[in-house]
């Protein structure tokens, strides 16, 4: 297929004398050579790269399905590549060096690590238009722009729910995070979202587990057990609960970076004979997340939309070819927030949320 090259598209863009096309040129430096129309419209197929994390996450399955549809709507020639594993960032940087070699008109990725940036950099001044799904990078001149849930808001919204689901009786927490060996902006706004829902101090908001280990919630006392990590899997989730559970048997809350983790985490809580009165919560709000708020497996969740992501992010490096413009992220954000909405059966005064029904009705929208 004969991509739209770097080069071709920037010079498409200066043709149209646009103030957006304008905005690229500065966001994306010089570019090298190729070739093209130069008519504000392109006679030539876009190339477009999807980067995920990994392909064993039902989340980013949804992701590049939602990539596959948007493309195949648009006649975009969209290149598909993962890492082996969640926080596989040398496969991540592969790819991006591939998209730069074919010529693509931008890439789409859900970043694995900080390494991969100075990988996303070079695709920027290479002329090519980054777009973060779901994980805004560390660097946040690495790319052109996000689309993401908010995650700290995502992580707020479960703690709310926790604290008011707990009554006033003490919350034993135990928190089950992504990493301990890299830090990823999700891992970290999660987490520290969740806690800060809850009404607990946070101590150093850009870092995991350095809180006070006992003290006071909004409903009452509370003790972090530990910070675990689960590497998002299912297996890592419950051997983080195993780890945590023999630490102290009597915890009442799981915090989960994700569905996976917690469908795990549970796992090891029954496994113990440890379920009853268990709080579970999580974020995704995928449909088999969705059927485990249903089976009481998780309490309550925190649903984001990756298929949106995806769509969203197609049409943008489609519209930026064809016409020079560009997104914007949200007003008093970052980012362009995509949306969250808690999903549990049952609410809590005071906690807006939507059951289930709804949830399934638009899981991964």
């Amino acid at each position: 297929m004969n991509h739209t090259a770097p080069g071709a598209l920037r010079r498409r863009l200066i043709a149209t004398g646009s103030v957006a096309a304008a905005a690229v040129l500065a966001f994306t430096g010089c570019a090298s050579g190729g070739s093209g129309s130069t008519d504000g419209g392109s006679d030539e197929t876009i190339g477009v790269s999807l980067i995920v994390k990994l392909t064993t996450n039902p989340f980013f399955v949804a992701m590049q399905e939602g990539a596959e549809a948007a493309a195949e709507d648009l006649g975009i020639e969209l290149t598909m590549a993962a890492g082996k594993e969640d926080g596989d960032e040398d496969t991540q940087i592969q790819a991006v060096e591939n998209a730069i070699s074919r010529g693509d008109a931008g890439i789409l990725i859900t970043p694995n690590g900080p390494a991969v940036e100075d990988a996303l950099i070079k695709a920027r001044d290479a002329g090519l238009y980054v777009i973060a799904l779901d994980t805004p990078p560390a660097d946040p001149e690495s790319v052109d722009i996000t689309f993401a849930t908010d995650n700290y808001l995502a992580g707020q919204k479960i703690g709310e729910w926790t604290a008011a689901k707990l009554a006033g009786e003490k919350a034993t927490i135990a928190m089950i995070d992504l990493f301990d060996d890299k830090v990823v902006s999700v891992d970290v706004a999660r987490d520290q979202g969740f806690l800060d829902g809850m009404g607990i101090d946070l101590a150093d908001e850009t870092a995991n587990g350095d809180e006070a280990a006992t003290g006071t919630y909004s409903g009452g006392e509370y003790e972090i057990v530990g910070n675990e990590v689960s590497q998002g899997a299912e297996d890592g989730g419950r051997t983080a609960a195993e780890t945590l559970l023999s630490k102290n048997p009597d915890i009442n809350v799981v915090y989960t970076i994700n569905e996976p983790a917690a469908y795990g985490a549970y796992e090891a809580f029954k496994a113990a004979g440890s379920t009853d009165g268990l709080i579970v919560v999580s974020v995704d709000g995928g449909c088999a997340g969705i059927d485990a708020v249903t089976d009481g497996i998780i309490g309550a969740t925190s649903q984001q939309y990756p298929v949106k992501m995806a769509q969203l992010g197609v049409q943008a490096i489609f519209d930026l070819v064809e016409t020079g413009e560009v997104p914007d992220v949200t007003e008093g954000l970052e980012f362009f927030n995509t949306g969250v909405e808690l999903v549990t059966d049952d609410p809590q005064d005071g906690v807006d949320s939507i059951d289930t029904t709804e949830g399934s009705e638009i899981c991964w929208g």
